[in-house]
């Protein structure tokens, strides 16, 4: 609800990115501050906590020239919001939604606050399409479907943001004309990452049917808090107001957990794992959640984090508790980058928890299923038969098994690998599949019914049934 604004000349304590505010009435969680140096610059923040006489206010930007004896703290009596419309697809702008492109601020064709509302459960369609990103080992085997929430999880040094960038000009829903949407938002990068996508996505025309959201590394850390927030409520709009179909990339969210920890540490809070907040699972949750289809509504909202996980660790906080609040994970594999292969995904730690809802007959091809199947269980045998080899030599397996060695070694460079320009359709995944399948002998084939063998492998294409 919103309140009168109050002004304040009674800032008692700064620390890090927090204010103190003290002799206050009347003021709300989450409520925005007008901050006024006494320069005269104006700043935002927000507030953390409310108490009897007190405020906690997190400043979006640096704390460094506020003084406590002349600086104002003008509560607004409202929470933070964003005026969205459809004219802010094709335009870039600051984590805080300040355009970066040169044009002027859009005009809202309504404003709303950038926290949402939850999703009431009863009220949400089960995700059942997906949707082709034409990269081959998300499409075949990680299908991503529309509503679901699939991260990425990766690590310093890998191809993440190509990876991201490739998904932004690829991702379609395909076999339907339905608007198609995709909303970016890039949390704590450099400038080189931002010129990257920007360039990337003007180029090849992405920017048409994107909104992008920057907040670089030099940019005040705090800001990241409410980045993906802006990005998300766009988004709840161009999907339940313009019955769009809109993709959601997030990156990178573990600067974001940082930024957490920074708020954290700033109110001497009880540090969690590793110094995170205890709240982190919950304050995560509020942003992966905010992904669906609901019942009656045209549109849908599917998110794809992006996190890297420092020194590549899968059982750090950030990739743990995100691994519990979505549907599955792709994770980037270094050994893979080595190798020379993009985009290095390993399939083999990779899920998708609803994919088996989004393939078949009707949305992929029928046999998806029972390749994905078999694809899995040979690439699993031909690295465990290639750990084998380095106990007991080449020379105590059986030819059946240097086959699997030889799928394995094919299956990296021909279908997880592929250019970061090329993009390939679910039938074409899937012929590459049986391509692949073919090396082996066709009574390995076991998790495949007899009809689609002679339906779709190579020996018997272009016989008649």
């Amino acid at each position: 609800m919103q309140r009168g604004a109050r002004e304040y000349r009674s800032v008692t304590h700064i620390h890090g990115p927090i204010m103190v505010v003290d002799n206050v009435s009347g003021v709300a969680f989450g409520e925005v501050v007008e901050i006024t140096l006494p320069s005269g610059e104006k700043r935002l923040g927000q507030v953390l906590e409310s108490r009897t006489n007190r405020a906690i206010v997190q400043v979006f930007g640096t704390t460094r020239d506020l003084d406590t004896d002349a600086t104002t703290a003008r509560f607004t009596g409202k929470t933070m919001h964003i005026a969205v419309t459809e004219e802010m697809l094709g335009r870039i702008f600051d984590g805080i939604a300040r355009p970066l492109d040169g044009g002027a601020p859009p005009l809202g064709e309504e404003e709303r606050d950038i926290h949402g509302s939850s999703i009431n459960p009863y009220a949400r369609e089960h995700p059942r399409d997906s949707i082709q990103t034409g990269i081959s080992v998300i499409d075949g085997m990680n299908t991503l479907v529309r509503g679901q929430k699939l991260p990425i999880f990766s690590g310093a040094g890998l191809p993440h943001n190509l990876l991201a960038a490739q998904i932004t000009r690829q991702a379609k829903v395909r076999g339907q004309q339905e608007l198609f949407a995709v909303v970016f938002a890039a949390m704590g990068i450099t400038h080189e990452e931002a010129a990257f996508f920007v360039s990337d996505f003007t180029r090849t025309g992405a920017l048409e049917r994107a909104v992008i959201f920057l907040n670089l590394a030099d940019d005040p850390a705090i800001e990241r808090i409410i980045t993906p927030r802006l990005a998300l409520t766009t988004a709840e709009f161009l999907a339940f107001e313009k019955g769009m179909h809109v993709l959601v990339i997030l990156t990178d969210l573990t600067n974001y957990c940082e930024a957490l920890r920074e708020i954290s540490a700033a109110r001497e809070e009880v540090p969690g794992r590793r110094g995170y907040p205890g709240y982190m699972y919950t304050d995560l949750a509020s942003i992966f959640e905010r992904a669906g289809r609901i019942k009656g509504r045209t549109g849908s909202i599917t998110q794809i984090p992006i996190l890297t996980m420092p020194d590549d660790d899968i059982t750090h906080p950030v990739p743990d508790l995100t691994g519990y609040i979505t549907e599955g994970q792709i994770v980037l594999s270094r050994d893979l980058h080595r190798k020379g292969i993009y985009p290095p995904i390993n399939p083999l730690p990779c899920l998708s928890r609803l994919m088996q809802t989004g393939i078949g007959p009707d949305r992929t091809r029928e046999d998806h299923a029972q390749v994905n199947n078999q694809l899995y269980a040979a690439y699993a045998q031909g690295i465990k038969l290639k750990g084998l080899v380095a106990v007991v030599g080449e020379e105590g397996l059986s030819e059946t098994d240097r086959e699997y060695i030889r799928f394995a070694d094919r299956f990296e460079r021909e279908f997880i690998s592929q250019g970061p320009e090329e993009d390939r359709s679910f039938e074409a995944t899937l012929d590459r599949a049986w391509d692949l399948l073919s090396v082996l002998p066709e009574g390995e084939l076991r998790r495949i019914d007899e009809s689609f063998i002679r339906k779709y492998h190579p020996a018997y294409r272009g016989q008649k049934e």
